[in-house]
C-alpha cells in the first residue's frame, strides 16, 4: 500500500486512558505524590504541578484533558517543556530534563469554557503512571484577596462556614469538625463559648478538619462552637448539647461499592457510588490481565461517609479483564470486570504523526471472516489509496503505508467499512492531525423507506450543524449534533418525503466545512453510456480520472478490471441531473501487470468499455508523469509528478502545445531519493487539448502527453 508521488471502582480505571469526565467528588492523587492547583481567569488557567519530596519518581510527562463540551483552543509551556495536542484533545507535556521530587512545573492554558475542571495524569520517562486526578481552577481575583488577608492576620470571612459531624454532639463525645472558605495556610482557634478547645492550621486552599470533644464537664445545654483568628473574627454555630451517654458518636461506617457490571464498553457512562470512613479516602489498585499495575488512584468520602462518581469509558480504554484492589486502610475488596469495544471496526495509528518516507501503521479489529474495505484521502480530499483486506478468523487488522519524502503533508483520514459499519481514522504526515469534521454516508443509494447511516468524525464532545441539499440546491433538512467523547456520531437521517435525486449531506462546525453526497430512488439502466479516460497510458501507481455521460440521475457501476480479467476495484457512482459522471478514486494498483486494462462502466443491460496500456516501471531513469488534473475556483491546476532524476538536481519542465509551441516552462528539484513534483496553474487563455510536457534532468530527456479538459 502506497501513499506516494504515484499513488468498583470501576470508574478508577477509565481515568487509565484518556477520557472527557463529569465528577461530583473531586479527585485526588494517590498519597498527594503529585499535587496540581489552578487559579482561572475568564478562559485562561495556569496549572501547577508540584512533584511531592515523598515521591521517588522523575516525571517527564503530563496529559491533561478537560470533560464533555470542553475544548483546548491554545497553550504555553515553561522552558525545556513541549506540548502536542492530539486529536482526542488531549494536551500532552513533554521534557528531556524530568520534574525531580520536590520541584514545581507551570502550564497555561486557554480553553472554550471559563475555569473548567482539568484532568491530569503523571507519568515517568517510562510511561509508568505517577498519579491521576482533577484540578478546579480558582478565582484569580478572589485568591489574590485571600492570600492579601491572610497576611493581614484576617483569617475567617464572611464566606466562612463549618459544620460539625455529628450535628448535635454530646458532652463527652467526640466529633468532627470540617469548613471551608477560610484564609489559606492560617492558624485559627476553636471555642465552646469562650473556653479554647483547640487550635488548628487551613490548608492552602482554606479548608480544615480535624476531631474534637466536648468537655466532660461541660453543661447540657445551649452553647456557641466559634471559629475565631487572630484578629477577633468569628463563625459561630448555636446549638443545645445532648446529654452525656457514655458512647462515642464517632460513626463507623464500612468500606462498600455498588455492583459493577461483568462487561463495559467503551464509550459508555458508569455510575458507581459506595460507602467509606467519612472525611477519609479510599484507594484502589487496578492491575491487567498479566497482573501488571496499570495505576493506583484515591478518591475522597465526603462528611456522610459516602462517594459517588460517573464518568465516561475511555475510549482507548485497554480491553480485556481487569482488577481492583480497593481498600480504605483497614477493609478490601476485589472486583474484576472486562473492558470490551462497542464497535465493531475499531482501527488506530501507532501514532499521531509520521513523517514522510515513513510507512504508516494502523492496527486493530473488524468483523472476522469479512472483507474490509479500506479507502485513505489525502489532505486535499482526494483518495490515494483503497484496497479490499480479506479479514481472517481472529478479526486482526494490520494496514502499512509507506510514504514518499514528495507525499504531501497534513491530515490524513482512512475509512473502514464492512457493510453497513464504518471507522473513520485521522493520521497526520509531517505535522500532527488537524481537528477535522468528516461525513461519510454508508452507502450511495437508498429508498424513501430506508434511513440514511451517516458516520460523523470530528473533535471530541464537538456540536457541529448538519445541513441537507437536495437535487434542487434547496436546504431540506437542518440539525444540531454533539459528538460522543470519541469525536464521532453515527447519525440517522429519515428520508421519508424525500423525492428521487442526489442530495448533499453539509457539516458545518465554526469556520470548518465538509461534504458528501448519497441518492434516494436512483434506478439503473440507463441507456446508452459514453465512458473516457484523459489518457490512455499509465505507470503504476498513477490515479485514473474517468469521464463520462449517460442519462440524468442513474446509478452506474465501474470497474477496473486486469489483463486476466480479474476485477481490482469496484464502485459505485451516478450521474448528476444533467447526466455528467466523474470518478477520479481509481488509481493502477503499485504492482499492476503490464498490458492492457479495461475499466468497465454498466447500468442494467447497458454498458461501455475503455482501454488502458498500463507500462512496466523503468528501472532507471527519468519518468515522469501527470498525477492529476483538477478544476478548483481559481481554475485548472496540473500536478507533475516524476521519478528516477539525478538526485538534488533541477528537473526543467516545458509543457508544449498540439503546434510544438511552448506555453510554459517550470522547473522542480529533485529530493535525495530522485523524486520530484510541481503543479502548473493553467492559465486561463489555454484552450483544452492534447499537450505534450518535456522532462530533462542533467543526464536524461523524457516526454509524454496528456489531454487538458
Amino acid at each position: 500500500m502506497y501513499l506516494s508521488s504515484r499513488g468498583g471502582f470501576l470508574f478508577l480505571v477509565l481515568i487509565v486512558s484518556i477520557f472527557a469526565v463529569t465528577t461530583i467528588p473531586e479527585l485526588y492523587s494517590q498519597e498527594e505524590l503529585v499535587t496540581a492547583k489552578s487559579i482561572g481567569f475568564e478562559e485562561t488557567t495556569i496549572i501547577e504541578f508540584e512533584n511531592s519530596n515523598d515521591n521517588t519518581s522523575e516525571i517527564d510527562t503530563f496529559r491533561i484533558w478537560l470533560g464533555s463540551g470542553a475544548n483546548f483552543k491554545s497553550f504555553k509551556t515553561e522552558r525545556g517543556w513541549t506540548g502536542q495536542k492530539t486529536p482526542e484533545g488531549v494536551i500532552v507535556f513533554t521534557t528531556s530534563n524530568p520534574v525531580q521530587p520536590g520541584e514545581v512545573v507551570k502550564f497555561g492554558v486557554k480553553t472554550d469554557k471559563p475555569k473548567p475542571g482539568i484532568n491530569w495524569k503523571a507519568l515517568t520517562d517510562t510511561d509508568q503512571q505517577v498519579a491521576t486526578g482533577k484540578t478546579l481552577a480558582s478565582d484569580s481575583s478572589s485568591t489574590e484577596s485571600k492570600i492579601e488577608a491572610s497576611e493581614s492576620g484576617i483569617g475567617v470571612f464572611e464566606s466562612s462556614s463549618f459544620r460539625l459531624i455529628p450535628e448535635k454532639p454530646s458532652v463527652g463525645a467526640s466529633m468532627r469538625v470540617t469548613g471551608e472558605n477560610f484564609a489559606a495556610n492560617h492558624k485559627l482557634d476553636f471555642y465552646i463559648d469562650n473556653k479554647k478547645i483547640d487550635s488548628f492550621e487551613t490548608d492552602g486552599d482554606g479548608r480544615f478538619m480535624f476531631t474534637s470533644s466536648v468537655p466532660k464537664d461541660q453543661t447540657a445545654d445551649r452553647v456557641d462552637f466559634k471559629i475565631v483568628d487572630a484578629k477577633g473574627n468569628e463563625k459561630a454555630i448555636s446549638l443545645r448539647l445532648g446529654e452525656e451517654t457514655g458512647i462515642a458518636t464517632t460513626e463507623n461506617i464500612p468500606l462498600t461499592i455498588s455492583t459493577i457490571p461483568s462487561i463495559v464498553y467503551r464509550g459508555d457512562t458508569v455510575k458507581v457510588t459506595g460507602t467509606g470512613p467519612p472525611g477519609k479516602s479510599v484507594t484502589a489498585t487496578i492491575k491487567d490481565e498479566s497482573d501488571k499495575i496499570v495505576t493506583t488512584i484515591a478518591v475522597n468520602v465526603d462528611l456522610n461517609g459516602k462517594w459517588e462518581y460517573e464518568g465516561l469509558v475511555a475510549v482507548d480504554a485497554p480491553l480485556g479483564k481487569q482488577t481492583a484492589e480497593i481498600t480504605d486502610g483497614v477493609e478490601t475488596i476485589l472486583r474484576t470486570w472486562t473492558v470490551e469495544s462497542s464497535k465493531k471496526i475499531e482501527i488506530l495509528p501507532t501514532k499521531v504523526r509520521f513523517e514522510p518516507g515513513e510507512t504508516i501503521i494502523f492496527n486493530g479489529t473488524a468483523k472476522p471472516n469479512e472483507e474490509l474495505e479500506i479507502v485513505v484521502e489525502d489532505p486535499q480530499g482526494t483518495e490515494v489509496y483503497s484496497e479490499f483486506l480479506n479479514i481472517d478468523s481472529s478479526g486482526v487488522v494490520n494496514i502499512e503505508l509507506p510514504t514518499f519524502q514528495s507525499s504531501i503533508e497534513g491530515t490524513y483520514v482512512l475509512f473502514a467499512s464492512q457493510g453497513d459499519d464504518i471507522d473513520i481514522v485521522i493520521v497526520g504526515l509531517g505535522q500532527l492531525p488537524e481537528e477535522k469534521i468528516v461525513v461519510k454516508p454508508d452507502k450511495l443509494n437508498y429508498s424513501t423507506s430506508e434511513k440514511a447511516l451517516l458516520e460523523i468524525k470530528g473533535p471530541p464532545s464537538a456540536t457541529v450543524s448538519l445541513l441537507i441539499v437536495d437535487p434542487s440546491d434547496k436546504n431540506k433538512f437542518t440539525d444540531t449534533i454533539i459528538l460522543g467523547p470519541d469525536g464521532q456520531s453515527h447519525y440517522e437521517l429519515d428520508l421519508n418525503g424525500y423525492s428521487s435525486g442526489v442530495y448533499t449531506a453539509v457539516l458545518t462546525r465554526g469556520n470548518a466545512q465538509t461534504s458528501d453526497v448519497f441518492s434516494v430512488g436512483l434506478q439503473t439502466g440507463s441507456g446508452e453510456i459514453n465512458a473516457r479516460t484523459t489518457k490512455e497510458t499509465y505507470q503504476p501507481g498513477e490515479s485514473i480520472l474517468i469521464l463520462g455521460d449517460s442519462a440524468k440521475n442513474v446509478l452506474l457501476t465501474i470497474e477496473l478490471i486486469d489483463p486476466d480479467g480479474k476485477v481490482v476495484k469496484t464502485k459505485d457512482t451516478f450521474t448528476n441531473k444533467d447526466g455528467i459522471f466523474s470518478e477520479s478514486s481509481f488509481r493502477i494498483p503499485v504492482e499492476a501487470k503490464v498490458g492492457t486494462w479495461t475499466i468497465h462502466v454498466k447500468s442494467g443491460p447497458n454498458f461501455d468499455d475503455v482501454k488502458v496500456t498500463v507500462q512496466g516501471n523503468i528501472e532507471e531513469g527519468l519518468v515522469v508523469f501527470v498525477d492529476k488534473i483538477e478544476v478548483t475556483s481559481s481554475g485548472r491546476i496540473v500536478t507533475i509528478k516524476g521519478f528516477g532524476a539525478e538526485i538534488s538536481q533541477n528537473v526543467v519542465i516545458t509543457i508544449l502545445d498540439q503546434s510544438d509551441v511552448e506555453v510554459t516552462e517550470l522547473r522542480a528539484s529533485t529530493t535525495g531519493t530522485g523524486e520530484f513534483g510541481i503543479p502548473w496553474i493553467v492559465p486561463s487563455d489555454v484552450a483544452p487539448g492534447t499537450y505534450t510536457l518535456k522532462a530533462k534532468d542533467p543526464a536524461t530527456e523524457v516526454k509524454i502527453t496528456f489531454i487538458l479538459e
